[in-house]
């Protein structure tokens, strides 16, 4: 048991790895300080027929006011003493507690809890001398005719088709849509002037194929047996009924690849110039990918060497991230948006497991920056922001600005933090390299 500077005795039990239950217990003579105080406040404040503002006896106050006295009593009480205790045991409380409390009783000390979830402690293990192959990957004459074509693909109109015919694989497609179940609208099934690709697989199993053959101007009704892992439980394994309108038929017409086609880039003067440059960039990408997979082979043995609790508020505030951002690329895709917290209890089950694994290896890099003493000094962040603003033909200060009022300096710390992390872990490493 310890006391906090208010002299109010606090019991601190560990419950579990991450969570700490706090009991207080109050005396009746700081409850009854705050009450007072609280009358006070009231009196300057209540107005009640008969009595000048401020003037109120106390026991009239009681009367009309005791309920809303008390709440706000104990509201007082617990934030004054709850956040001291925090600070006095040097506790680093995730996200809000849980307050149970029985309210006031007259001359009674007053009691309440406060359970909160913390970061686990973790002693990291199995981070030195890891076995691992590095695969390296060499760019050849095919993957750069292949990302000339994706450049030319870039450069590509889109037409319409003149022609009256049906739309067939490899054209595009400007639909309107929206399923139902049961005879139900789906919101989240709806979208207008919505671009598909025909053949691209991009949408759900059976619905490009139900398409094709449709002309400009048609409406069909398309019945689609959802897959029985389909992300949204409550569709999977249902049958949808979609009422399509194609509103028009799109092709792709391409460029030739040529010296002519060289005018549309400023920065090369030949055909062999734009190669050259798509070879470079390609092994530049080879390589981060290799960085990446390691990454993540990394990960994958520390996780398996390391097992630990990971605080629910984390992995729930994972998830929201995750379909934050799942939201924000329907959108770009023309769904329509719906409300995050519809979103967050649809999908929840599909990202907990992945959010779990984003959470835990956070918590495992931190403990190894910890135990080994790594850290990021102010130079090191600022040069980070330099190397940013190059990159993105920024200045610094603006730069530096943007990330300062966006809240995001220390997200960049903890990019470097990871980095330096990862960097030292395959220094301890066992690499082997294998040439693909």
């Amino acid at each position: 048991m310890t006391v906090s500077e208010n002299m109010i005795p606090v019991k601190v039990e560990d419950i579990s790895p991450i969570k700490k239950k706090l009991s207080f217990d109050i005396s009746w003579s700081e409850v009854k300080k705050e009450l007072d105080s609280v009358y006070k406040d009231v009196g300057k404040k209540a107005k009640v027929k008969g009595f000048r503002q401020g003037k109120i006896p106390r026991n009239i106050l009681e009367s009309m006011y005791k309920e809303y006295a008390q709440e706000e009593t104990i509201t007082k009480l617990v934030n004054k003493y709850y956040w001291d205790a925090l600070k006095d045991n040097n506790i680093a409380a995730v996200g809000q507690p849980d307050i149970e409390q029985k309210g006031l009783d007259e001359e009674r000390n007053f009691t309440f809890t406060a359970t909160v979830e913390v970061e686990p402690a973790i002693e990291p293990k199995g981070y030195v001398e890891l076995d691992l192959v590095k695969e390296e990957h060499d760019v050849i004459d095919a993957d750069v005719e292949k990302r000339l074509q994706e450049v030319r693909d870039m450069f590509a109109t889109m037409e319409e088709v003149e022609a009256e015919r049906g739309i067939g694989e490899g054209d595009f497609a400007v639909i309107d849509f929206e399923g139902t179940l049961d005879g139900n609208n789906l919101k989240e099934m709806k979208a207008d002037n919505y671009l598909l690709e025909m053949g691209s697989k991009t949408f759900i199993p059976g619905f490009e194929e139900q398409l094709t053959g449709m002309k400009k101007g048609q409406t069909k009704e398309i019945k689609i047996n959802m897959p029985d892992d389909y992300h949204a439980s409550h569709l999977a394994g249902k049958e949808v009924v979609f009422s399509v309108a194609l509103k028009n038929i799109k092709e792709k017409k391409l460029p030739n690849v040529d010296e002519k086609f060289i005018k549309n880039f400023d920065k090369y003067e030949t055909l062999d110039d734009l190669k050259k440059d798509i070879l470079k960039t390609l092994e530049e990408e080879n390589r981060a990918q290799s960085t990446t997979t390691l990454k993540n082979l990394i990960i994958d043995k520390l996780l398996e060497a390391n097992e630990f609790e990971v605080p629910p508020t984390f992995v729930n505030r994972q998830v929201s991230f995750m379909i934050a951002d799942m939201q924000r690329r329907m959108t770009m895709r023309g769904m329509k948006q719906q409300e995050p917290s519809e979103l967050y209890t649809r999908f929840y089950d599909l990202y907990k497991d992945d959010a779990l694994k984003v959470v835990k290896t956070i918590l495992l890099i931190k403990s190894i920056a910890d135990q080994e003493s790594v850290s990021v000094s102010d130079n090191e962040i600022n040069e980070k922001i330099k190397e940013i603003a190059e990159q993105r033909a920024q200045s610094y200060e603006s730069l530096k600005k943007s990330l300062v009022e966006g809240n995001m300096i220390e997200d960049i710390k903890s990019e470097i933090l990871n980095t330096k992390v990862f960097r030292l872990i395959e220094d301890k490493a066992n690499i082997t390299i294998v040439k693909k």
